[in-house]
């Protein structure tokens, strides 16, 4: 399944996506500016106000990394397809089987934190580095996936990442759907506003990390990967539906609302969103058949395809959630995910 596109939106102030400042008249159209410029030097863009962080060192942000020497990226090894993935987690090393697929030549780059996993991305293709590894090299390809609670600084590692893009290609940032101000059960849409800054320290790391990306023309797309996120991607060996399953009883309110798409949906679009080439853009990632939690474990309880069966939500109070959809992403990108449901997924 896949999240809904957040598409541009009109405006100019934090605390809100800065789509307005697309000059065309219709939140469909191709973007205005053309692989390698930015909104710093288009003339079809006005300036847009920068978040400015308390903080500005990002070497602070992440533990120490001690092979601050290993330098993987050569004299003349950057090509054009070649794609750097920030945090290559599960949907990022997705990400790179798919973009192996269309780009046989490419090479693959994974940067992450610590060497824990360095020997599983190598067996898969990917070249690892840490995080402050020295290079001069720029990608035409950048997607970053790395999530928030890996440092104290998360927009400062959106800017070091930044710098780590050529400006061809596309930079891509996935974000997530707390941002938006709804928490009713209430249908948002690409366009719907966000939380304004100061009313959730979560949303405003998420914001201002996202202002970094946009202000250098990259693009932000909700593919709602984090821990505390209620929205998730699933997969046949993973998701929340599969945690509460083998807890049985669940003390959690049964009417709220999540949002849902399978890995291999989240993948595909992000793909589709670097193809484009596009700037400054937010896109959203959702099947946009939103489910209330018990309908979820119904669906999985009538699907007869797991040997155990979901008890029941016990909880009575907490948060709502919200309804997604992304019919205007997938009107602008062509894309359609191959789950269209979690119903058809498990094959109902």
């Amino acid at each position: 399944m896949a999240f809904p596109l957040a598409a541009s939106s009109s405006r100019p102030f934090i605390g809100h996506h800065p789509f307005k400042f697309v000059a065309h008249p219709s939140p469909f159209a191709p973007s205005c500016l053309l692989p390698g410029t930015s909104l710093r030097n288009s003339t079809n863009f006005p300036t847009r106000r920068r978040l400015r962080m308390e903080s500005q060192s990002c070497c602070s942000s992440f533990p120490d990394a001690t092979s601050a020497d290993l330098d993987v990226y050569s004299a003349g090894l950057i090509r054009e397809e070649d794609l750097l993935i920030v945090g290559p987690g599960v949907l990022g090393r997705i990400v790179a089987e798919k973009w192996r697929l269309e780009n046989p030549a490419c090479k693959i780059f994974g940067q992450t934190v610590t060497t824990n996993h360095h020997d599983e991305l190598l067996k898969i293709g990917i070249t690892p580095s840490l995080r402050d590894s020295k290079t001069t090299h720029k990608f035409p390809y950048v997607i970053f996936c790395a999530p928030p609670s890996q440092t104290v600084d998360y927009p400062s590692e959106l800017r070091l990442a930044a710098s780590k893009w050529s400006g061809e290609g596309s930079f891509l940032f996935t974000s997530s759907t707390a941002v938006y101000d709804c928490e009713d059960n209430g249908w948002c849409s690409e366009d719907s506003p966000v939380l304004p800054i100061g009313k959730s320290p979560r949303a405003d790391v998420l914001l201002k990390a996202e202002n970094e990306v946009l202000e250098v023309g990259g693009c932000v797309y909700y593919a709602m990967e984090l821990a505390d996120c209620l929205d998730f991607q699933y997969s046949s060996s993973k998701g929340a539906h599969l945690y509460w399953l083998e807890k049985g009883t669940v003390d959690s309110r049964p009417d709220h609302i999540l949002n849902l798409i399978h890995y291999e949906d989240a993948a595909s679009l992000a793909i589709t969103i670097l193809k484009k080439q596009l700037r400054s853009r937010v896109f959203l990632g959702c099947d946009s058949h939103p489910l209330s939690r018990v309908e979820l474990m119904d669906i999985v309880n009538r699907s007869r395809k797991f040997n155990k069966t979901f008890q029941g939500f016990t909880g009575t109070s907490g948060p709502l959630g919200k309804r997604l959809s992304n019919l205007k992403t997938r009107a602008e990108l062509g894309w359609e995910p191959k789950y269209q449901s979690f119903e058809s997924f498990l094959g109902l």
